[in-house]
């Protein structure tokens, strides 16, 4: 029988087996609180600190600048939110994208339920944001500027770079969703002028259930949680030490031999997905494009079938973001790239990652063009 195929990556990924190493002792062994005074809470305490600093130093930050959070939701609210409450109602203006994580569009939708005044941003037909539509857009209103750097259901890659001159040249502040780009594209925040990245663990082979913010060092935040004043006092909770040394381990050992690995076998997909008669890709090519990410639309076919009929061979997808694909809903990426409910209702993200292998390429695209033959043959749209 056919090993299991898992193409879900950018939902979330496997965890290494170093990370798992790293993480257990303090599941039993380092078990302490860093909040407590004694040698038990002291060993917690330095494990905090030590992976505090492999995080910042992998995005060229400050130690001080990382505040870890429960994940990229949370990190997303916190920079938004944040921000919000901060300057409001001296500044109440956030632009932003049509294309972003619901993370970031759900909390800009309920900020305007506070008084804020949010302009959602179009982008071209691969994604892109237009630098001189941000540059119109900004007012002395303007507080943030917040544009996912990789997008998680086409792949998209922003000129980060320029969109941070462009803030700091108008000063206001720019914040950047980075979970599927971390360790995958390089982020610089002194060079790219970043105020706030997002970052989290699960999706580069770290565990669930923690990520980070990048703040910027005197920009001020208001925090969602009170109580007992951890993390600089603006993400109180006791600290979860295993996940946070297992994300800062991912960061460690993630390398540009896996990136390139990937990239690899991302455009033999591509390649092999556009022989397929009538496929279309959603999404830039090559270096423009996540190394890891595959956006295809079938026509005339569902893309709920097409992932249920490879389910049935152990060949695991999505048929867009993870957090909503137990909706009916049009994927609202692909709305604003300008592809219409059927083309929409045809896609298919298939995401690899550094396990992926040319074998798990080859049998995947054997058994997706079976599958395709099969429903248009079946399709009552196809007669």
């Amino acid at each position: 029988m056919k090993h299991q195929i898992y193409f879900d990556n950018a939902a979330t990924t496997k965890v290494d087996e170093k990370v798992v190493k790293e993480m257990l002792p303090y599941f039993s062994e380092n078990f302490g609180n860093a909040s407590s005074q004694h040698d038990v809470g002291i060993k917690a305490k330095e494990a905090l600190e030590r992976s505090r600093r492999i995080i910042a130093k992998s995005i060229k930050a400050n130690t001080g600048e990382i505040i870890f959070t429960s994940g990229g939701t949370e990190a997303n609210n916190l920079a938004l939110k944040g921000l919000f409450f901060s300057n409001y109602p001296q500044k109440n203006h956030i632009i932003t994208t049509k294309i972003e994580h619901d993370s970031i569009l759900n909390v800009c939708k309920w900020l305007e339920s506070q008084g804020a005044k949010v302009t959602y941003l179009d982008v071209d037909k691969e994604g892109f944001v237009n630098l001189e539509d941000i540059r119109k857009a900004i007012t002395e209103k303007t507080i943030v500027v917040s544009i996912i750097h990789g997008n998680n259901e086409i792949g998209t890659i922003q000129d980060i770079e320029s969109i941070g001159k462009l803030c700091k040249e108008k000063k206001v502040l720019f914040h950047t969703d980075a979970c599927q780009s971390f360790t995958k594209f390089l982020i610089n925040v002194e060079k790219q002028n970043l105020d706030l990245v997002t970052l989290n663990a699960h999706k580069i082979y770290g565990p669930k259930g923690v990520g980070a913010l990048y703040i910027k060092d005197e920009i001020k935040i208001t925090p969602l949680a009170h109580g007992g004043g951890h993390e600089k006092k603006l993400r109180s909770g006791t600290e979860n030490i295993p996940g946070i040394v297992g994300f800062a381990k991912a960061v460690e050992i993630a390398n540009e031999k896996d990136v390139k690995k990937m990239a690899i076998l991302r455009n033999k997909l591509i390649e092999g997905l556009l022989k397929i008669e009538d496929v279309k890709l959603n999404g830039p090519v090559e270096d423009k494009r996540l190394c890891n990410n595959v956006n295809v639309s079938f026509n005339n076919i569902e893309g709920e079938a097409i992932g249920g009929y490879l389910e049935n061979e152990k060949i695991y997808t999505s048929t867009g973001s993870a957090c909503m694909s137990n909706t009916l809903q049009t994927s609202h990426v692909l709305k604003a790239l300008g592809l219409g409910p059927l083309q929409s209702n045809s896609s298919l993200r298939i995401s690899i990652s550094k396990y992926t292998t040319e074998e798990d390429v080859d049998y995947f695209l054997e058994k997706i063009t079976k599958v395709v033959k099969k429903l248009r043959s079946i399709s009552p749209l196809m007669r």
